[in-house]
C-alpha cells in the first residue's frame, strides 16, 4: 500500500530538472519522447516556475532558473552535469531517431550491449538521456 504521504500517480523519488528555460524544455520533451505534461505553473511573466510531467510511468518535476534562488542552476549555466538520465522504450530505434529529429545531439551511436540496445542522445539544454531497449541479462 502506498503511503498518503506520496501524491497518487507519483514514485517515491522524481528527478527535479532546472533549465533557463523549463517551458522549452517541455516542448522539447513532448516532441523527443513523448512527455506529457501533468501540471504547469508560470509566473505573470510566463517563466515556468513549477512543471510536472511523465515519460512511460517516470514523473519528472522541473523549474526555470530564478536568481532569488542561487542553487537553482541548469546544466547550461553550470556547463556540465554529472546526472543521466535512463529510458527502456520500446522500439529504441524509433525513439532514437525522434529524439534526434527534435532536436538532440548523438553522444553514443546505438549499439548491442549485454544489457540490450542502447545509445545516448544530448538534449538542447545539455542534459544526456540514454534509451535502451532491455533484452535478456547475460548470467
Amino acid at each position: 500500500m502506498i503511503p498518503t504521504s506520496i501524491r497518487s500517480g507519483f514514485p517515491t523519488a522524481s528527478p527535479y530538472l532546472i533549465y533557463k528555460d523549463a517551458s522549452a524544455a517541455l516542448a522539447f520533451y513532448a516532441k523527443a519522447f513523448g512527455a506529457e505534461t501533468i501540471t504547469r505553473f508560470a509566473d505573470d511573466n510566463g517563466l515556468v516556475v513549477h512543471a510536472e510531467f511523465r515519460i512511460g510511468d517516470s514523473t519528472f518535476m522541473m523549474t526555470s532558473e530564478n536568481p532569488t534562488y542561487a542553487w537553482m542552476k541548469s546544466v547550461e549555466t553550470l556547463g556540465d552535469s554529472p546526472v543521466q538520465l535512463f529510458l527502456y522504450v520500446d522500439d529504441v530505434d524509433a525513439r532514437f531517431q525522434r529524439a534526434l529529429d527534435a532536436g538532440a545531439t548523438v553522444v553514443m551511436p546505438l549499439a548491442e550491449q549485454p544489457y540490450g540496445r542502447s545509445g545516448g542522445v544530448k538534449d538542447p539544454f545539455g542534459l544526456v538521456w540514454w534509451l535502451s531497449t532491455h533484452k535478456e541479462m547475460p548470467a
